[in-house]
């Protein structure tokens, strides 16, 4: 390792750099929707099935947003302050509204997804002397720093979140506390590995129908039962379970359209990771602590759903739905807030139990 590489980033051989040179331009971005150009009527119509089922409804993904929740430490401080209540000279109207921090970044905060262009793939790690090379990064599809962000204060000129559409089609929910937490949260550092993935499909009745083209894989790791408002530990972004990178190529080999975790990275990182103290997830790239970023983004074009709430999804055992998920069209954007819902019905042994729950919690 160079005495000047970040204590974070193990070197890459040159096997590696090579392939990750060329896969950049063995896909296609002309359209720069990525998978998600396979979305429209066919996967509208297989998600709408889920509508019609007896016992539907409609199950919240997103955490409650606010001034006191999780905030990603790499994105700027994320502060709502509300604004005195206004009133209208010569009219009975009163209106009432908010402003937001400098230096807020409410995409990359929160439940959030990201955009193709968020993130990119250089030819070899950066040693850390200044400048960053960035003028070297390559888009998905094979787009470079110029075509994509050519100034520092440039916006994506391509791959920007105003280029997804809405995510609209049938989702995979895959529990991983259930099956590799065995009914607790995931380790931090710990992976779901694509063996776990083709248990979890045989475990939950999905073995014969799989991951299919246009879906969106949701997994439930557990690590969202810290997600703590007000959050006082600070420990939630710290470190988290998440996809192994070998998972991230099988995903990515069956067209997903996008993954989604109830974690901050969807990389797993162990603890110490992110303070230069520890060494990243097993199964790990050289070069690459965040490879499962690296090869759904810039590579395959599928896009990350961060801190999604699945808990209820996976206590009722909604192993398929309808799930629809809208980016705001933020010209440029590198990422969104979103709010995404799934639509399904509770597995019939699960009803008894969730029925208990939400009965006893509106109370």
């Amino acid at each position: 390792m160079s005495r000047h590489t970040p204590p974070t980033i193990i070197p890459m051989d040159r096997h590696l750099s090579w392939i990750l040179v060329f896969a950049a331009f063995s896909v296609h971005a002309a359209d720069e929707l990525g998978m998600a150009s396979q979305l429209g009527p066919k996967t509208w119509a297989s998600c709408a099935r889920f509508m019609s089922q007896p016992n539907v409804r409609v199950y919240e993904l997103s955490q409650l947003r606010s001034n006191s929740m999780p905030l990603s430490p790499f994105a700027g401080p994320y502060q709502v302050k509300p604004k005195p209540t206004s009133v209208l000279p010569g009219t009975v109207h009163a209106f009432n509204s908010e402003q937001m921090n400098e230096a807020a970044e409410p995409g990359q905060q929160g439940t959030q997804i990201d955009a193709l262009g968020h993130f990119a793939a250089l030819k070899q790690p950066w040693d850390g002397k200044p400048p960053p090379p960035v003028d070297d990064a390559v888009y998905y599809g094979g787009l470079t720093q110029r075509e994509v962000k050519p100034t520092a204060d440039s916006p994506l000129l391509k791959l920007g979140m105003e280029k997804a559409p809405p995510l609209i089609t049938t989702a995979v929910l895959l529990d991983a506390k259930a099956h590799v937490g065995r009914g607790r949260p995931m380790s931090a550092g710990e992976v779901v590995t694509a063996k776990h993935i083709e248990e979890m499909l045989k475990a939950q009745g999905l073995a014969r129908r799989g991951i299919r083209a246009g879906d969106v894989v949701y997994v439930h790791t557990g690590w969202g039962d810290y997600w703590r408002d007000p959050d006082v530990e600070k420990s939630y972004y710290s470190k988290a379970p998440g996809l192994g990178y070998d998972a991230a190529r099988y995903l990515a080999e069956r067209r997903i359209v996008a993954i989604g975790l109830d974690t901050p990275f969807i990389d797993a990182v162990p603890d110490g990771l992110l303070a230069g103290k520890g060494a990243p997830a097993a199964g790990t790239p050289p070069g690459m602590p965040f490879a499962v970023h690296h090869h759904m983004i810039s590579q395959a074009g599928v896009h990350h759903i961060e801190n999604a709430k699945l808990d209820e999804l996976a206590r009722d055992k909604v192993w398929t739905s309808c799930t629809i998920v809208l980016p705001l069209l933020e010209k440029g954007a590198a990422g969104s807030a979103i709010r995404p819902v799934a639509i399904g019905a509770p597995a019939s042994n699960a009803r008894p139990k969730a029925a208990a729950e939400r009965s006893g919690s509106s109370r």
